[in-house]
């Protein structure tokens, strides 16, 4: 098989996170939660907006931020009750060693250090990474809650003290002052 074929593969695996659905979601109540792939895409935005919020370059977040969940895509997106009976970091290393052992080895090879860069959490980008994770999920968690999902409103309580930057503890402060349909009511508001 030649490299095309292989990214192709790759490529192909990736649009699964389309039909993966977050799972600690049914927890709380959700019957159709959003998929890997949604959460993966504002997760994206927010790492974005958080690096150029703290000052660094945003390629190095955007790709945490992008394929931070790729192995679920395999093994699907776990609960953290789930977790509890899984050696998940084991098997998330795993599973993304095998997803991108046939890549061209410059390709492989920023993706292997872009994960171990992740998982270690050292470097501000990493940092920013796993605070664009942590705030998407709050911010699905607050959207959930204001369609009536009332226990989504445990997780708003638990994961702000998880943030690591200023940038975004801010934003989440200013989360906390705005409904989440804000934005378009405001747009969609009768003007003469």
């Amino acid at each position: 098989m030649d490299n095309y074929q292989n990214i192709f593969q790759f490529v192909l695996e990736a649009g699964m996170l389309k039909r993966v659905r977050r799972s600690g979601w049914s927890v709380v109540g959700v019957p159709s939660a959003e998929s890997v792939a949604d959460h993966s895409f504002r997760c994206a935005v927010i790492g974005y907006v958080l690096a150029r919020l703290e000052n660094v370059h945003p390629y190095r977040v955007l790709l945490m931020t992008l394929f931070n969940d790729i192995h679920e895509a395999r093994i699907t997106d776990l609960h953290k009750l789930a977790q509890k009976y899984f050696d998940l970091p084991r098997a998330e290393d795993s599973c993304f060693a095998e997803q991108i052992e046939k890549l061209p080895p410059a390709m492989k090879d920023e993706f292997s250090c872009m994960r171990a860069e992740y998982c270690d959490q050292l470097s501000p980008e990493s940092h920013i990474a796993r605070d664009a994770d942590i705030l998407e999920c709050l911010i699905q968690a607050k959207e959930y809650h204001e369609q009536g999902f009332q226990q989504a409103e445990k997780f708003m309580r638990k994961a702000p003290r998880y943030l690591h930057t200023e940038s975004a503890r801010r934003l989440w402060d200013t989360a906390g002052s705005m409904g989440c349909n804000d934005w378009w009511l405001s747009l969609s508001e009768f003007r003469r």
